[in-house]
């Protein structure tokens, strides 16, 4: 199954006075996240994988006795991070549904507390990487942080929230100051729902 670029959910410029600029967007989204489609295309063809939906992908050539992953999996997994990423945030003011405040609260204590240690995770997360919020397999809510690409489907979990700590997510419009960029990202830009609708 042939990876496509997906539309971004809102405009280039719709996340700017959230602190996410036009330009951010149009070298993550155009750019980046591109790059990953069309060298996961050109991978997958002629492989086994071509036509597999992109989670299988993810799945089947993940080695977890790896710290270097292979291309096929790198740009896989980054195609379907990105994906989820966009649907995560969102121009509108978003208010945490009660039944996702409640289980933050029953899983870390309280909705502050989730949000100090999912920023901790991706300000902790040496080089690139993401910081996530996952259903784990027994159905707990956790928080993770992975290297480069990898992903929660590579351990079976599923993906509630998740946060790109690569440079390229940032620097433009926080420079080198990540845990900057990890505040604003959960104070204005998380799409609350939507993480709501993933568990």
């Amino acid at each position: 199954m042939a990876f496509e670029l997906p539309d971004l959910p809102y405009a280039h410029d719709a996340l700017a006075s959230k602190g996410m600029s036009r330009e951010t967007l149009e070298y993550h989204h155009d750019i980046h996240h591109k790059a990953y489609v069309d060298n996961g295309n050109k991978l997958i063809a002629g492989t086994e994988w071509e036509n597999k939906p992109v989670e299988e992908i993810i799945r089947g050539t993940y080695d977890k006795s790896a710290v270097a992953q292979n291309g096929i999996f790198n740009n896989a997994s980054q195609f379907w991070n990105h994906n989820q990423f966009w649907e995560m945030m969102t121009p509108n003011d978003s208010k945490m549904p009660g039944e996702l405040e409640q289980a933050l609260t029953d899983s870390f204590g309280s909705v502050d507390k989730f949000k100090e240690e999912f920023a901790a995770a991706g300000a902790g997360q040496f080089g690139s990487g993401w910081a996530w919020l996952v259903k784990d397999t027994d159905g707990g809510l956790k928080v993770t942080k992975t290297e480069n690409g990898v992903n929660p489907l590579c351990f079976g979990q599923t993906a509630l929230l998740g946060v790109d700590v690569w440079e390229h997510s940032y620097y433009i419009d926080f420079r080198n100051k990540r845990p900057a960029y990890l505040q604003n990202f959960l104070d204005n830009l998380v799409n609350w729902e939507n993480v709501a609708s993933r568990m």
